[in-house]
């Protein structure tokens, strides 16, 4: 007999025939227990302290509506990490902005500081995305979706904030969609589909005409929906494919587009046309209706173009100062240096070459030039919250979890590789765009010197007019996705009923369609569009995103730095320090593009975690706060310094051991709370004999009445 060999650690157990047998702590033999083979190793055979870890195990008990989902969720799980996570996350990160705001951000902003714009944006997102893949493999997110991850990691009060938050999030993101569906719509497709004078107003009505239409065919059920989902997606693909191809077939530029200049000055034609139906010459003749009028029987006109109209070679470059130029003039054409710095404007600002013209419009005098002029404030910072909802639209993958075939290998796989994609074509787009579009033109919103162009349209190939239905066409898609998934949201946190006033929302039909909140849904977008404005409902969307992945990296971050019993990530890349990272990310962009704004979403979410923690939410789920309470008290104890005191400083510290009559235990604490006057510490201890499973329910009694006497004697 060898006796050299190593013995491996065992917990000796009762055999079903009587006999002893050991149960094995290793891998290799009890696969149940490897679990904590690592802590066996390091500490030595503590085998209290490995049943105190399996004591402290907090598994999440799914209530019957979670499972009811998980196991109809078991029957439809065939989806991939390319259909279920990756395209879906695609199509919601590909938004509209990228095709009528992207081009403009980069005029404005500068190729660098557009490039640093995109940058900061996306690695919110990324910082995001990892800390979205740590918990996907922590274990299932059977319904909710993100939704689910933050509320079971960090408990009811902040995960049902935080869930209200991305609920509106998500909803406002559909008012923002329809709203540049509209844009799209009645700018470039139809510009004689505009009913008023006031473009706002023309976004505000046929939105809300949109939106009763997408509304009816989200009533009409999930199938309907989806029926359009991967048409959509494959509409954004491909027209944002035919926009980088066309900038590298244009290389050397086109001149199938121009647009009209007086000196360093672009013109309004669009809104010359409005009023005068007719598209004048773009020559010092041409041109004299748009700048000079009639006074006192004798012709007035504006200054500048007075000056710009006697100039006949413009920079020693052979032509008038009143001229057509080229809109795209092509890589090869060094428009790069141009578009190099930033432009920044104030409103009612000229839109000019200029380095510096804070020249206002004059609100009584508007026919006397038809300039562009700048209709809002813009800054490095405003920039960051118009462009931020383009980054977004990483939580699609983890709301289909429950359709996937490995939800933890294609959620952090499908949705870190749509996240590097995106963030690549929006780098290269701005390098590439910055580097094809002519300096005045790529400053021009809504393309107004050129009759109303749309930039990306124009860069693309084959033809404009096939790009701007492709657009139009994904971006109601997207609006349709955000109506049909918010509801669904709001049904989750509803059906949890950890916010009592939205129980009625947790109803469904016979089809499983949530009515009631795809109604309250339309009612919010409908608030939205009323906005009208893109830039201030991007700024709204930006603060609900980045609240609630703001929620999602803290709660990773405190996981692991308490190091939970029930947090243990499989995923490799994963840090904390990433998690906090992305936090302090998610903080500093939530303040230096909209501090109003964030105010707002900050006191939403804390209204809403009042309520929940006001009405007793009562929930056996994870909680981040909790455990980061009790290692801040622990550490505090710990390094309590051992030394004798003054006994001026003396604290009592009391063990008492609580009698079992209610009226002795009465006496016992007023007497403890008159020797607790030293504010020292005391612990309640209460003996209760017989089988602790036969007897939890007295346990339960006896623990609530010397809470409640506790709280009556605490001073």
């Amino acid at each position: 007999m060898n006796f050299n060999r190593k013995k491996k650690p065992s917990i000796s157990s009762i055999s079903g025939d009587g006999g002893i047998e050991a149960i094995p702590l290793c891998a290799e033999h009890s696969p149940t227990l490897a679990l904590y083979e690592d802590e066996y190793h390091t500490q030595g055979q503590k085998i209290g302290q490995m049943l105190r870890s399996l004591s402290l195990y907090n598994a999440v008990m799914p209530n019957t509506s979670e499972l009811e989902v998980a196991q109809k969720t078991v029957k439809k799980a065939q989806m991939g990490t390319i259909m279920g996570v990756y395209l879906p996350c695609m199509q919601n990160i590909f938004g509209v902005l990228f095709f009528i705001r992207l081009t403009w951000i980069i005029g404005t902003a500068g190729i660098v500081q557009a490039f640093f714009v995109v940058l900061i944006c996306c690695s919110v997102t990324f910082l995001t995305s990892i800390s979205l893949s740590a918990i996907a493999t922590n274990g299932v997110v059977p319904g909710g979706g993100p939704y689910y991850m933050i509320s079971r990691n960090l408990g009811p009060e902040l995960g049902g904030a935080v869930g209200v938050l991305f609920y509106l999030g998500t909803t406002v993101a559909a008012s923002m969609y329809i709203t540049g569906a509209i844009e799209i719509l009645i700018l470039y497709l139809v510009p004689g589909a505009k009913i008023f004078d006031d473009i706002y107003n023309c976004f505000r009505v046929l939105g809300t005409g949109l939106l009763l239409i997408l509304g009816l065919i989200v009533l009409a059920g999930v199938k309907v929906v989806n029926k359009f989902a991967l048409p959509a997606v494959l509409v954004v693909l491909t027209c944002i494919l035919c926009t980088f191809i066309g900038a590298f077939l244009k290389f050397h530029g086109s001149d199938n587009l121009k647009f009209c200049m007086v000196g360093d000055r672009p013109v309004d034609l669009v809104s010359f046309f409005e009023q005068y139906k007719y598209v004048p010459n773009c020559t010092a003749t041409g041109l004299e209706p748009l700048f000079c009028k009639m006074k006192n029987d004798s012709m007035s006109c504006d200054a500048y173009y007075k000056r710009m109209a006697r100039i006949k070679n413009w920079r020693k470059n052979g032509r008038s100062a009143i001229r057509e130029e080229i809109a795209i003039p092509g890589i090869a054409s060094g428009v790069f240096f141009d578009n190099l710095w930033s432009k920044y404007l104030q409103p009612h600002d000229i839109l000019t070459k200029e380095k510096s013209s804070h020249e206002k419009s004059n609100q009584s005098n508007n026919n006397e030039g038809f300039y562009i002029y700048i209709n809002q404030a813009t800054s490095f910072m405003i920039l960051i919250g118009v462009f931020f909802p383009s980054a977004t639209g990483i939580m699609a993958g983890s709301n289909r979890s429950g359709n996937l075939k490995d939800a933890s290998r294609s959620i952090p796989l499908g949705t870190l590789g749509a996240q590097v994609t995106t963030t690549v074509v929006y780098l290269s787009g701005v390098i590439l765009f910055g580097s094809s579009v002519s300096e005045i033109f790529i400053r021009d919103k809504f393309g107004q010197s050129a009759m109303s162009k749309l930039v990306i349209a124009e860069i693309a190939v084959p033809y404009p007019t096939v790009i701007l239905i492709g657009c139009f066409l994904s971006t109601v898609g997207a609006g349709m996705q955000s109506l049909t998934g918010a509801p669904r949201l709001l049904q989750a946190i509803a059906s949890d009923d950890v916010i009592p006033f939205l129980s009625r929302f947790q109803r469904i039909d016979s089809r499983g369609e949530p009515i009631l909140a795809i109604l309250l849904t339309l009612l919010i977008c409908e608030c939205g569009i009323l906005i009208a404005v893109i830039e201030n409902i991007t700024a709204l969307i930006t603060q609900f995103f980045l609240m609630c992945y703001l929620g999602v990296n803290t709660a990773c971050a405190l996981q692991s730095i308490l190091r939970a019993p029930g947090w243990r990530p499989l995923f490799r890349y994963f840090h904390w320090s990433l998690s906090l990272l992305g936090s302090i990310l998610c903080i500093a962009v939530m303040f230096i593009s909209a501090w109003h704004y964030a105010l707002v979403a900050i006191i939403i979410g804390a209204a809403v975690y009042k309520y929940i923690e006001y009405a007793g939410a009562e929930k056996e789920w994870g909680d981040g706060l909790r455990g980061l309470k009790l290692s801040a008290a622990r550490f505090a104890l710990l390094n309590v310094e051992n030394r004798p005191q003054h006994t001026k400083n003396w604290r009592p510290q009391l063990l008492v051991i609580a009698p079992d009559s209610k009226e002795s235990e009465n006496g016992l604490f007023a007497f403890v709370s008159q020797l607790k006057a030293g504010k020292g510490l005391t612990l309640i201890a209460k003996c209760i004999e017989g089988n602790f499973i036969k007897h939890a329910d007295a346990v339960e009694i006896a623990r609530n009445v010397s809470c409640n006497l506790m709280k009556l004697k605490k001073k």
